[in-house]
């Protein structure tokens, strides 16, 4: 009998889902299309899911699955998205897999399909969940402890990719912290700062092998000049669809510093200027690939009260800093912590810095 299947917390869940008598389930709802996501199983279009709903309610559904389905199907067919397959995994307890693997899901045993956020702010018993922001600045060879070789950083994302960790874009944040969305367990955000031209060569290729998204913070000064970037390598990196391109100042200089003379009037104009020429210069140039300057990277990870009220008359929605740890659902969304990553750390330090939870008792 299909009942007996069920293990204990997916007959709760069943039996709360058929405590009362319920009209016949509507229609599911089409699958979103497959382009607007990104499937951790990495190829392609999912197969369509066909198998059956066998109970229903507001919040949840009772999902059998048929030889074949897969949950980036399952949750595009009824979440709208591909890529929220981890709600399903964490609503069934299924073990973490390695990034461009799909879940094995056991023949004839039914899945609960969360229908509602029940946890957005990521609290659980004794802990709350935190998710870190990484900080790279450039790759290569060399003794500077702020170039971090192309082994490394293979290496590095090649351990998040096999240990079941989501690298998330730095815009799912802010669902996060308004408490409206919920992120996987073991998030993690990817940033570069400055706009090192070896970000292009060996950073993108690596990002594209995991389909890992990344956030490039870039001062426009340094555009085209030396080792940064060109605009074409900007664009290219803008248009495929892993990289955001965002800002990191006019000129990199500290923000919070007066200049020689410059008077209360001339810092607040000049700050303005390091706000918004990057904002409007991105935008413009990489109109292309549909650029939205929405997020800011403080050089040298420094903010004042000027500097935060000039961020948010600019629109920009997050700031991010270079003060380490992870960022629970209260971190305050212009004053982001992020972790820096060194060239002379080893793999087993890169673990120690993924941050995602902390105690309760000591936030």
């Amino acid at each position: 009998m299909l009942l007996r299947a069920i293990p204990g917390l997916l007959m709760a869940a069943l039996l709360a889902a058929c405590g009362t008598p319920a009209p016949a389930p509507a229609p599911a709802p089409a699958p979103a299309p497959v382009a607007a996501a990104v499937p951790d199983a990495g190829a392609g279009a999912w197969p369509q899911a066909s198998g059956e709903v066998i109970a229903r309610s507001e919040r949840l559904l009772i999902y059998l699955p048929r030889p074949g389905d897969e949950l980036g199907a399952i949750a595009a067919r009824f979440l709208g998205q591909a890529d929220r397959h981890w709600q399903i995994a964490e609503a069934n307890e299924l073990p973490p897999v390695p990034a461009g693997t799909a879940h094995k899901l056991p023949p004839g045993q039914p899945l609960i399909v969360p229908l509602a956020n029940s946890n957005p702010i990521g609290v659980r018993a004794g802990e709350f969940q935190a998710v870190p922001i990484l900080c790279y600045h450039r790759l290569g060879a060399g003794n500077n402890k702020m170039v971090v070789s192309p082994a490394s950083f293979a290496a590095q994302l090649d351990w998040l990719a096999r240990h079941g960790y989501t690298v998330i874009r730095l815009a799912q944040l802010s669902g996060f912290l308004a408490g409206r969305e919920a992120l996987p367990a073991r998030s993690v955000v990817i940033t570069f700062d400055d706009g090192y031209e070896s970000v292009y060569r060996h950073a993108l290729p690596v990002l594209k092998k995991h389909g890992f998204p990344a956030t490039l913070f870039v001062y426009t000064d340094f555009i085209g000049t030396g080792d940064g970037l060109s605009w074409a390598q900007l664009q290219d990196m803008a248009a495929s669809g892993l990289v955001d391109i965002q800002a990191h100042s006019k000129s990199h200089r500290n923000l919070v510093e007066r200049g020689p003379g410059e008077t209360d009037e001339r810092y607040r104009q000049n700050i303005e200027t390091e706000l918004r020429t990057p904002r409007e210069l991105l935008e413009r140039r990489l109109a292309q690939a549909k650029v939205q300057v929405r997020h800011f990277a403080y050089p040298f990870g420094d903010a004042s009260d000027v500097v935060l009220d000039t961020l948010t008359r600019q629109g920009y929605q997050l700031g991010v800093t270079v003060n380490p740890g992870g960022n629970g659902f209260f971190a305050q969304p212009t004053m982001l912590r992020r972790t820096m990553i060194f060239g002379d750390l080893d793999l087993e330090g890169f673990k120690t810095k993924l941050q995602t939870t902390r105690s309760l008792s000591a936030p």
